[in-house]
């Protein structure tokens, strides 16, 4: 069993039995495994970051209106189909997790609308590893009682990144 396999298979355990999950009750019933795009490993990188200077705090829209805040942490420089593409990951607090939310060309066709999100690991070198493989949609996709920030301008592809979840089947909106 790969890494990710273990990862999806522990995540679907959660979904579907964590007394937490993000489903609800009838869901949960129901529920038969997220749908996954399959492994694609070219879509796994090892990136430079570049450290935005002024990290100020910016606001990102909520999935149910208002906002929450959170800082531009840095960009990352990476080739998708053939183009160079720049994203921006974001830090809520000087040392909490890396968080890169973004929409792409399989939104709202094969994903969630809104946008995916993608967990960032910092490396002992200080390189970031980004690996599409992980997105995951955000608790919004499944109900409406939850709030999830949409992912900004400078981070909507044109392209599709057919990696990681996709639209899940049983929405309760």
């Amino acid at each position: 069993m790969t890494q990710l396999t273990e990862f999806r298979t522990q995540k679907d355990a959660y979904f579907g039995e964590g007394h937490d999950s993000p489903l609800s009750h009838g869901q949960r019933e129901r529920f038969n495994g997220l749908v996954y795009f399959n492994e694609t490993p070219e879509l796994a990188f090892r990136l430079t970051p570049s450290r935005v200077e002024d990290s100020t705090e910016i606001d990102i829209p909520l999935s149910t209106g208002g906002t929450t805040s959170t800082n531009r942490w840095a960009t990352v420089s990476l080739e998708l189909d053939g183009d160079q593409e720049t994203l921006t990951v974001f830090r809520e607090h000087d040392e909490g997790p890396l968080f890169l939310p973004f929409r792409d060309g399989t939104s709202g066709k094969e994903t969630y609308p809104v946008g995916r999100y993608l967990e960032v690991h910092i490396l002992e070198d200080g390189d970031l590893w980004l690996d599409f493989n992980y997105a995951y949609n955000p608790y919004c996709a499944y109900n409406d009682n939850w709030a999830c920030p949409i992912p900004p301008s400078e981070n909507r592809l044109t392209m599709p990144i057919r990696a990681g979840e996709r639209l899940f089947p049983d929405p309760e909106h």
